[in-house]
């Protein structure tokens, strides 16, 4: 059946640069191409590998994408068991990442999974490229479609890494005594036997966030398996990373964003990523809000880990609920079978049957 190609019509014509590069990373591709959502109403799309390709124009608005996100989240299952990425181009500096994890969150919910470093964007000026395009003696456009190409290779090439006995690291920075979040992951670990656990609590300890190095500091600090602090992410964190097979993020939602010693986590994570690449490794989340806005911690995993830092994300790859008070959760109506929906798919995508 080839790829399927979701690309909404834009009300403002033709984007030649888009084209350029669609052109390029589909050539030699068997694909089939979607403009609305009509036409999926009319099609069973459940375990295709999917693209979806968007012009956004100098509003980051396309009104054809915003048809296809409501599509996608009135059907929770619309995309079960298919893979996916997503290639933008913006006419400005700005809207291509938000609309990109919306666009990723949207799908995963709807059942897509995605490869590490799943988006694929091109703003205005390209200086997005500045770094890749150095680093492989090219130019900014040159290196655009290079990670085009690469994108749908990754989807169409991508498999789940499954074994009998996964390894799973679970960080956090929450109180036991009295985290919501904490005591939904105990429920839902208790249910996967199979799996070993290695939790480590970023809550105590002096956890520094990166500094920004230059890219040859890093790379000089990441040979060595550390980074300019050190401290605990890079003598236990990073170990712990390398060895695993999924990540497991624990996440209460304080403040519509991921805690500091988590950001600290994420942004760390660059030392080690410029040596190595996580594209066998999965991503999960575990997240609990006091009031609203768990899709805003999600997006944020999905852009700090699986599109920065090459991790799969499997479809569903969240649990999100809201609790405020202490280990409220445990009293929350359905929690259980909640949980036992994640666990199920934690099992689909990470231990071999």
């Amino acid at each position: 059946m080839g790829l399927l190609v979701i690309k909404p019509r834009p009300s403002y014509g033709t984007n030649s640069r888009f084209e350029e590069i669609l052109e390029y990373a589909l050539s030699g591709t068997e694909h089939q191409v979607v403009t609305s959502v009509s036409e999926l109403e009319r099609m069973d799309v459940k375990g295709r590998r999917i693209l979806f390709a968007v012009s956004l124009g100098i509003s980051g608005i396309n009104s054809g994408l915003y048809a296809v996100l409501e599509y996608l989240r009135m059907r929770s299952d619309a995309l079960e068991g298919c893979v996916g990425g997503v290639i933008l181009d913006g006419k400005s500096e700005l809207y291509t990442k938000s609309v990109g994890r919306s666009v990723v969150f949207t799908a995963n919910l709807a059942g897509c999974s995605f490869p590490g470093r799943c988006l694929v964007e091109g703003t205005g000026t390209l200086k997005n490229y500045n770094l890749q395009a150095k680093n492989n003696n090219t130019d900014n456009m040159s290196a655009y479609r290079s990670a085009a190409r690469t994108l749908v290779e990754n989807i169409l090439g991508f498999e789940h890494t499954r074994k009998k006995n996964p390894k799973i690291l679970v960080l956090h920075a929450s109180d036991e005594a009295t985290s919501n979040t904490l005591a939904l992951w105990n429920m839902i670990k208790e249910k996967l036997p199979e799996c070993s656990f290695k939790e480590i609590s970023l809550r105590n300890g002096h956890i520094m966030d990166c500094r920004g190095c230059a890219y040859e500091v890093c790379r000089h600090y990441s040979e060595k398996g550390t980074c300019f602090y050190g401290g605990p992410i890079a003598e236990t964190v990073y170990p712990a990373v390398l060895e695993c097979d999924a990540l497991v993020m624990i996440c209460p939602n304080y403040n519509d964003a991921l805690s500091g010693n988590l950001t600290a986590f994420v942004n760390r994570l660059t030392s080690l990523y410029v040596n190595h690449r996580f594209y066998d490794k999965s991503l999960f989340g575990i997240i609990v809000s006091g009031y609203s806005g768990c899709d805003i911690v999600a997006e944020q995993l999905i852009s700090g880990i699986n599109m920065n830092k090459t991790f799969a994300l499997p479809g569903r790859f969240a649990i999100m609920e809201t609790a405020g008070s202490p280990k409220e959760i445990l009293s929350s109506p359905g929690l259980e079978q909640r949980a036992e929906r994640f666990v199920l798919n934690m099992r689909q995508y990470l231990i071999e049957s």
